[in-house]
């Protein structure tokens, strides 16, 4: 909390590495590393097994191959090494993970003393399982929340970050807001007091840093004027460059949107991203490098003001629209269960069957993310015009060539990979139609 108060009076937004391996000394030798290039909040990344609740596979391999394990199973571990993480750096932790259903990873991890922890009934769920109903993931985050609430009341603040980068693949801001505003409407009923609110970055400044100055504005209309409400960047989530040059550029380019968004914290990325899991030496640069983008070095960079304000309009008018008649039905599980269903909520790309993904997005020719299919989201006249206003002029193909559905929306999703001029890789072939409905 005190970093987050401070980060927020200060303008400048902190940075935060990814970072997670299985073994419990490497772990703690992981974080003191990224201490010393002066992260502000340390991640403790959690293992697959531990996410998806299979806790005794978890322990297994922690006791066989723990080098095996794609992050630090905090349960298997148990609290008491988890308080061992807490006191062996002085930078807070966040427990940062993808569970649908984290009330025991979250007891764990207040019990060692991780006061911030990640995730929702939505975003931990939709981009990451294929079969958990909406009804339980949101209930087992409802009484993650609550526990909060009761944690609030008695003087520990939990901080609650909210995901918000959903399947990371074109995913439209008001998509991406209209989810974290449901999840932190009902974080805040329970009596949550602090949201880090999450948006991950698209690519497009103008688009990126309206949405980013959007979520205050927002959090005020649906959530209590009395919970703290922090806005964070996830530097890009998509296709990285393969080039350190390249990747740093795009690295450095989040941290300058984060600040012009008016962020408090930036969740960093590394020049590996294409290649690897990032190692301790590429996690430090990329936290260098997204410090260096939202220092005072770059504040002569300005946007063009208007054209924020005209994105940021729409997109707090998109996101209206999706959330409000989600919210007049008064009963907020059922109604966004009967929302995702009917298509009037949506996700892209979603592996879920709770979502239709029938929602396809596509950059516009600037780069922005806009909706070439809408499916069955209940957009008005006026929000239709606009966005087929700014798909009219469509950006020419590099190569002069006419392009197909996936081929256009392949070039969109890998739109940052030859950032440096490389040669593009070619397209394997695709049997399959591309956008064949999912069974339910």
């Amino acid at each position: 909390m005190d970093v987050l108060r401070a980060a927020d009076a200060s303008g400048r937004p902190v940075i935060q590495p990814r970072c997670g391996v299985g073994g419990h000394q490497q772990m703690v030798d992981l974080l003191r590393d990224l201490e010393r290039v002066d992260s502000a909040i340390l991640s403790v990344t959690i293992d697959s097994y531990t996410r998806l609740g299979r806790f005794g596979s978890a322990e297994r391999l922690l006791h066989d191959r723990p080098a095996d394990l794609n992050g630090y199973p905090l349960v298997a571990h148990g609290w008491q090494r988890g308080r061992d993480l807490v006191s062996a750096v002085e930078t807070p932790l966040e427990v940062r993970h993808g569970s649908p259903d984290a009330r025991r990873l979250f007891a764990v991890s207040v019990a060692s003393g991780i006061l911030s922890f990640e995730g929702g009934g939505l975003g931990y769920n939709l981009p990451y399982s294929k079969n958990v109903p909406l009804s339980t993931s949101l209930d087992a985050w409802r009484r993650v929340d609550a526990s909060c609430g009761l944690l609030s009341r008695e003087g520990v603040i939990v901080d609650r970050e909210l995901f918000g980068t959903l399947t990371a693949v074109l995913v439209p801001p008001s998509i991406s807001l209209a989810v974290t505003m449901l999840e932190a409407r009902a974080a805040a009923g329970e009596g949550v007091t602090c949201l880090s609110i999450a948006y991950p970055q698209g690519g497009q400044v103008h688009q990126d840093v309206a949405a980013l100055r959007a979520i205050r504005p927002l959090a005020r209309r649906y959530v209590s004027a009395e919970v703290e409400v922090y806005p964070v960047l996830h530097e890009f989530m998509g296709a990285f460059p393969r080039t350190t040059t390249a990747a740093d550029a795009l690295i450095l380019h989040g941290g300058l949107v984060a600040r012009l968004g008016g962020a408090t914290k930036i969740v960093s990325k590394t020049s590996q991203e294409a290649r690897r899991i990032p190692d301790v030496v590429a996690n430090a640069h990329g936290v260098r490098t997204a410090a260096l983008g939202a220092s005072s070095l770059f504040d002569f960079v300005e946007v063009d003001e208007a054209r924020v304000a005209e994105e940021q309009y729409w997109i707090e008018r998109e996101v209206a629209e999706l959330v409000e008649p989600v919210l007049d039905d008064g009963d907020l599980t059922g109604a966004i269960e009967r929302a995702f269903r009917a298509g009037r909520l949506d996700v892209p790309f979603s592996a879920s069957l709770h979502a239709r993904s029938d929602v396809v997005p596509c950059r516009d020719r600037y780069g922005a993310i806009r909706y070439g299919t809408l499916g069955a989201l209940p957009f008005s006249g006026a929000a239709l015009r606009r966005n087929a206003a700014s798909l009219a002029e469509s950006p020419e193909p590099r190569d002069g060539r006419s392009q197909s559905p996936i081929e256009r929306v392949s070039a969109d999703i890998n739109y940052f990979v030859n950032l440096d001029g490389t040669r593009p890789r070619p397209l394997p072939a695709v049997p399959s139609p591309p956008f064949a409905r999912k069974s339910r």
